[in-house]
């Protein structure tokens, strides 16, 4: 993956709207978010086995709920190969159930994650920890 997309992020009964580009492959994942006039306000990056969030916009107080690797663990759940993926959460206790191209992630009986994709939108809910957000782009 190497495109923009549009984010629109809703946490804490509060909706927060910026834009990400994403570069993704088998070795790493990086993503730059910057506003609407194209202003950095943050990067993550995975590589090596390790997650890099730097802000100097982003309050600390915020990142505490929302951590940089849940960020990454939603990119993962939402993108990567769904067999690897089912056999990584199979390990930790989840279940990763696939209907038409949507995901849902079981904790027993109980839905944690549902992702709904479209051709150009992927809309994550974490019921667990109680966020949401849409992600636009060309995802064909």
């Amino acid at each position: 993956m190497d495109m923009t997309q549009y984010i629109s992020a809703e946490f804490r009964g509060q909706i927060y709207f910026f834009n990400a580009w994403i570069k993704a492959d088998e070795n790493a994942v990086e993503m730059i978010f910057f506003n609407e006039l194209g202003a950095s306000i943050g990067d993550l990056s995975y590589r090596d086995g390790a997650v890099h969030f730097s802000s100097t916009v982003i309050p600390r107080s915020v990142i505490q709920y929302i951590k940089p690797e849940y960020l990454l663990a939603d990119f993962q759940l939402c993108f990567y190969d769904p067999l690897l993926l089912g056999k990584s959460l199979e390990d930790s206790g989840l279940v990763l159930e696939i209907q038409d191209g949507s995901r849902r992630i079981l904790s027993g009986n109980k839905v944690i994650i549902e992702i709904i994709k479209t051709e150009n939108t992927v809309r994550l809910e974490n019921y667990l920890r109680e966020y949401a957000y849409t992600l636009e782009g060309d995802f064909q």
